[in-house]
């Protein structure tokens, strides 16, 4: 008699968890039929420009477009799988492993990846200020928290808390102005790659710093990825149209951003030139300098999409299509007007048939 009833409670327990299960799946497919995308602010005006496009050419609402921040993307991304969490963000750098492991842990194992095309990161001033060109080293000096003392090869019993106040003390060459360069936070994508390509870049350049890479990295990282915190770097929030405020009322300062962004205002900023080594050859931040590679801070833009959200909120798949399709995303497509440097005609099939077949993300062991 105990173990019937046991068996009856076992069963009515069960009966519930399935009608609940069932009550959830249902406000999931019916609960949103809107797409929602968040992440990047430098990918945000090229998800914003498909958006419209999509709205306007298809029976599907306009998706609503969010500007998160990277890393701010990524973690409500990987928050869980539901309509109360995205269904895309965007990132001005690739993801981490260790935000591939949060998704993990919150249900999200199916995520496609998408390589839109490639940005370039520029230091940028008021159009009235002195034309500046800098190479790799002068900004890694100007900016890194800790620096090698003079005539060392790095390592950490040759650090020094960062002393330079002006250009001119980086390099006699340079403006005696103060160092002040406004960016974005840490949450940021264009943060994390400039610190990578534009301060790691050249630290590990350094014979000591690079044998440091080898002998403990999360060492390493904090040396030659440290930003100064004494007033040099100033961090400005991840709205760039704040960053020009700032630079016009301050025409000494420099503003850190994406191209894009430096082409759509180029009527009131110009683009400080940039070589890979001192006495190198120093390239504007150009829409055909950045495609080959010729300005060394550059880098891809990527979405990610949740595989779990596809088929069940309306149009992720003919969202996706609409992005990767020659008219948006191709040579001569409508967001190049918007400064994209698209990806080239290898990377383009490798979108399509990403999308077509909703492909896995394969992420390598990364640094």
């Amino acid at each position: 008699m105990v173990q019937l009833k046991k068996l009856k409670t076992t069963t009515y327990t069960i009966a519930i968890i399935a009608g609940a299960f069932a009550i959830s799946s249902a406000a999931f497919a019916q609960s949103r039929d809107q797409i929602r995308v968040v992440g990047s602010s430098t990918v945000f005006p090229f998800a914003t420009a498909v958006a419209e496009e999509f709205g306007r050419t298809s029976n599907f609402k306009t998706p609503i477009v969010e500007s998160t921040g990277s890393g701010g993307g990524l973690k409500l991304f990987c928050a869980g799988v539901g309509t109360n969490h995205p269904d895309v963000t965007n990132a001005s750098r690739r993801i981490k492993a260790s935000e591939v492991e949060l998704c993990a842990r919150n249900g999200i194992n199916d995520i496609v990846e998408i390589k839109i095309g490639f940005d370039g990161i520029v230091m940028a001033r008021d159009k009235s200020a002195q034309p500046i060109s800098l190479s790799l080293r002068e900004i890694y000096l100007a900016l890194a928290a800790k620096v090698p003392a003079p005539n060392t090869e790095g390592g950490l019993d040759n650090l020094m808390d960062n002393p330079y106040k002006t250009w001119r003390d980086v390099n006699p060459s340079l403006p005696n102005t103060n160092i002040r360069v406004l960016g974005p936070p840490p949450t940021s994508g264009t943060r994390d790659a400039f610190n990578e390509l534009a301060i790691e870049d050249d630290c590990k350049t350094f014979s000591a710093n690079k044998a440091l890479k080898k002998q403990d990295k999360q060492t390493y990282k904090a040396v030659c990825r440290g930003i100064s915190e004494d007033g040099a770097y100033i961090e400005a929030g991840e709205n760039d149209n704040l960053i020009v405020q700032k630079l016009q009322a301050n025409p000494d300062s420099v503003g850190v951003f994406g191209f894009s962004f430096l082409d759509q205002n180029s009527n009131v900023l110009q683009g400080a030139k940039v070589s890979k080594k001192s006495g190198g050859t120093a390239h504007d931040p150009s829409f055909e300098a950045i495609f080959t590679s010729r300005y060394p801070i550059s880098r891809s833009l990527f979405f990610y999409v949740k595989k779990a959200h596809v088929g069940v909120v309306p149009g992720i798949h003919e969202y996706l299509e609409e992005f990767t399709s020659d008219k948006a995303s191709g040579e001569y497509g409508y967001l190049t007007d918007r400064g994209l440097i698209p990806p080239g005609e290898e990377e383009r099939k490798a979108n399509t048939i990403a999308v077509t077949n909703l492909i896995n993300l394969q992420l390598m062991d990364q640094e």
